[in-house]
């Protein structure tokens, strides 16, 4: 599992999006394979196996970006033999500041550089032996405008329509307020295929993250970092999968993950604290089909030991030691029934624990990249959850799909970020205060998806979601639930090669034009956040892409247009929203070279 210090939902995950080759989303029973004590989904992210053929291959990617002036440069080389297969892969990227419909973000610039290598050896189709190693290494910006000195400029921030420090030049420095991460990956994964119907996978794996987060200080001691954080984890699963007797698929897994988090002392108070913890889980699934029922089950227990070590903030200054046991048993029974020809329906049935996350318990500071205090309660309590699923599927030809789902899902001890009605000056500037609570609650929602074919040459697809929750306890809406949407697209699809020379030709010419229309969020009370949600928006996009191949090479093409139409908007799941508007119109160029 990747580990890093992403707490909260403004970071993206540490990984190259060039080497994330295949992407599975996990639901049901299979997402209790993987800690966190989520009945919803698991994003799997894992680089292809190497191809099975003997000559040297490889591919250049590049592409362009408007907004922010982005450049993406990537390459890949692979190569197969009996003896050993291998794989490179490289990726620089470099934007700088991105730019809303009428001024630039200033500071939110990124640089990135990456490095993979995969190795790969079989024996007698016995044996699989996977060996993967990268290095993910970025620098990127903070909105200048999100980090303020004074109470009353915040208060003031909230309301302009440019930021505060918006300059009109573009730029490609990356200055405080910034954050510097690197994160090194090794893991070794075995798979022993016993016979045709059960497998043995052994994985073993050690990460680094580094992050360090520097502010504006006086001086000149901004290159100092005000929070220098170093995680070390290791990884160790073992999962062993069999088809029984009369094709009952069977799964058990165990899984070991050490995490010690370790402060450089930097003479401000870490957001993080230093602790320890150790994570054991085991898990067991088991699916069949009888006729035309699947059945899916599946039950996971989870232990977790925490030892912290906090500072108070108040004076004198304190050292505090916490000790935390968490025990969690998850589990889920699922039926999928074929009613008719081309129909079927799902239920999902299951309940879950989940234990507070480290910063959800210490968090005590300045949270950098949402320009936010937060603060964490010692006392929560394991969240648990129970959660229904109803989904009706309809497949009567290739060219018409449609599926329905709709859930519920009941919370006891919910565990949620709610904003508190303070403004707190510091030494790091003045922030708006979020602190973790509890509380009992309800989520429900309907995902409605469709796709359809007009004509040989067009097809149209239609997305709709709805989600509601409310805090049952104190009868107030759920802060930060998304809003409703709707996407739709048209695609038009060549179906016969465009010869361009006798040796040159256009083949799988596209063009798509998408549109996604997010409603304002009108179920929260004025008094639950420091500003209103912001209205709604409509983003229009624009793609077009084709392979031209010649007697030697393939390559893809692409042209890309999102928020076209330039809108203005705000997301109301994105926190740099207190402060600026999202960013506008952007046009993407791309390139993948293979050989």
């Amino acid at each position: 599992a990747q580990s890093g210090q992403q707490w909260g939902n403004d970071h993206s995950p540490e990984i190259d999006p060039f080497a994330a080759d295949n992407i599975t989303i996990l639901k049901g029973a299979s997402a209790l394979e993987y800690n966190g004590g989520n009945l919803g989904s698991v994003i799997l992210v894992e680089p292809k196996r190497i191809t099975r053929e003997p000559h040297l291959h490889g591919q250049v990617n590049y592409s362009y970006e408007s907004n922010g002036r982005g450049n993406n440069a990537n390459f890949r080389l692979e190569k197969y033999s009996r003896k050993i297969a291998w794989r490179i892969n490289g990726t620089l990227r470099k934007y700088g500041d991105r730019k809303t419909t009428s001024y630039y973000l200033n500071n939110t610039g990124l640089q990135e550089a990456n490095f993979s290598i995969q190795l790969e050896k079989e024996w007698n189709e016995k044996i699989f032996v996977d060996l993967y190693a990268s290095s993910f290494n970025s620098r990127l910006g903070v909105l200048r405008g999100s980090h303020i000195a004074l109470p009353e400029e915040i208060e003031q921030a909230f309301t302009l329509l440019e930021p505060f420090y918006t300059e009109p030049n573009f730029s490609y420095g990356v200055d405080a307020p910034k954050q510097h991460v690197s994160h090194q990956l090794i893991k070794l994964k075995a798979k022993y295929y016993q016979n045709e119907t059960s497998v043995l996978e052994f994985i073993i794996a050690g990460q680094l993250n580094d992050r360090k987060e520097f502010d504006i200080r006086r001086s000149g001691r901004s290159d100092i970092p005000a929070l220098s954080l170093k995680q070390y984890t290791v990884n160790v699963d073992l999962t062993y999968a069999k088809i029984l007797g009369d094709n009952w698929n069977f799964k058990i897994g165990n899984q070991c993950i050490v995490t010690d988090n370790t402060n450089n002392p930097t003479g401000i108070l870490p957001l993080i604290p230093d602790y320890l913890s150790w994570e054991n889980g085991i898990f067991a699934t088991i699916s069949k089909k009888i006729n035309v029922v699947q059945f899916k089950s599946g039950i996971r227990y989870d232990f977790e030991r925490q030892e912290a070590l906090t500072i108070t903030n108040t004076l004198p200054k304190e050292i505090l030691r916490y000790k935390n046991n968490f025990q969690n048993i998850s589990g889920l029974l699922a039926w999928e029934v074929d009613i008719l020809d081309h129909q079927s329906i799902s239920i999902y049935s299951g309940l879950s624990m989940r234990n507070p996350e480290v910063n959800e318990l210490y968090s005590n500071g300045v949270h950098q990249g949402v320009s936010g205090i937060e603060e964490g309660d010692v006392n929560l309590e394991s969240e648990i959850a129970l959660k229904n699923i109803l989904e009706y599927k309809w497949l009567p030809s290739p060219s018409f799909s449609l599926s329905t789902l709709a859930y519920h899902q009941r919370f006891k001890d919910y565990i949620f970020l709610n904003p508190q009605d303070e403004i707190r000056p510091t030494i790091r500037g003045s922030f708006p205060v979020f602190k973790y609570e509890q509380t009992d609650a309800s989520i429900y929602g309907v995902d409605f998806s469709s796709q359809f074919t007009i004509s040989n040459l067009i097809i149209g697809q239609v997305k709709y979601s709805y989600l509601r929750g409310d805090d049952t306890k104190n009868d107030v809406p759920l802060i930060y639930m998304p809003p409703s949407s709707v996407f739709g697209s048209l695609t038009y699809r060549t179906l016969n090669p465009i010869n361009l020379s006798s040796k040159i030709t256009l083949d799988e010419f596209e063009i798509e034009l998408n549109n996604r229309m997010v409603f304002e969020q009108i179920h929260i009370l004025a008094e639950q956040d420091f500003i209103a949600p912001p209205a709604g928006y409509n983003l229009v996009g624009l793609k077009v892409a084709t392979n031209m191949l010649t007697p030697s090479y393939k390559v893809r093409l692409f042209v890309k247009a999102d928020n076209l139409l330039n809108a203005q908007y705000r997301d109301y799941l994105n926190r740099q929203r207190y402060f600026a508007d999202d960013v506008g119109i952007s046009i993407t160029m791309g390139i993948n070279f293979k050989f």
